[in-house]
């Protein structure tokens, strides 16, 4: 179940309340394990324009916006040129081609893959920011849904780094859009709302200062909030 034409809610929490979670989820999901190993290393590199073009489309709003990224599935030894087309009826549609490596120079073929499916020139494109990150996956028994945990998420910009250990980005991806999520009503239980979270966006307003964040300005708020306190966070308070 890939799901890459589908809905996608976000949710934003300590790790700390991820055992209690998962706990819970047990009763509705099962955990994607492959050759006994169930969380994954996953690298990706972000592709934009000069002046971050595809970055400003989201800060915008914009209704139909695109990401172009190289991501390393570690675990498995396989890369693929991913476009991500969010339209305007919030359903997100992923496509990807296989590649050998994380292309330093675009190839030829990633450019071909680029121009045909974005209304970017390919040539115009530049690497703006690396990410890494560890995937748990759960898979709903009953329904067509699916839920990636990311954590132990790290951004790296030239030679500048950001490490955000205290947060989980949890994603509910559904092949369309309803009002029911089992998870979702575990996060209700603890009070944690949808917050809409691009970890590329996330990287690049924490590693380039030049850029306009107005309207993220309350979800690094929210963040700075979430990482005091989780360090002054004990277990049994």
């Amino acid at each position: 179940m890939k799901l890459m034409n589908r809905t996608d809610t976000k949710f934003i929490f300590t790790v700390d309340k991820l055992p209690w979670l998962l706990r819970k989820a047990t009763e509705y999901y099962k955990v994607l394990t492959i050759n006994n190993k169930s969380l994954f290393l996953y690298r990706s590199k972000y592709l934009d324009t000069t002046n971050s073009q595809m970055y400003l489309e989201h800060h915008n709003r914009n209704l139909n916006r695109y990401k172009v990224r190289f991501r390393e599935y570690v675990d498995s030894d396989t890369r693929f040129l991913e476009i991500k087309f969010k339209n305007n009826k919030s359903r997100t549609n992923k496509i990807r081609i296989k590649r050998k490596k994380i292309e330093e120079d675009i190839s030829k073929k990633s450019k071909q893959f680029i121009n045909n499916n974005t209304p970017y020139n390919s040539e115009e494109l530049e690497t703006k920011l690396w990410n890494k990150f560890s995937r748990l996956t759960l898979v709903q028994k009953k329904m067509n849904e699916r839920l990636t945990i990311d954590l132990n998420l790290q951004f790296i910009k030239n030679s500048k780094v950001h490490k955000l250990p205290f947060l989980v980005i949890a994603e509910v991806k559904r092949s369309r859009f309803s009002g029911y999520s089992d998870f979702i009503n575990l996060l209700n239980e603890e009070r944690i709302k949808p917050t809409g979270m691009s970890k590329y966006c996330l990287g690049m307003i924490l590693l380039d200062k030049n850029l306009k964040y107005n309207r993220f300005k309350r979800k690094l708020l929210t963040l700075n909030k979430m990482s005091h306190d989780y360090r002054n966070f004990s277990p049994g308070s």
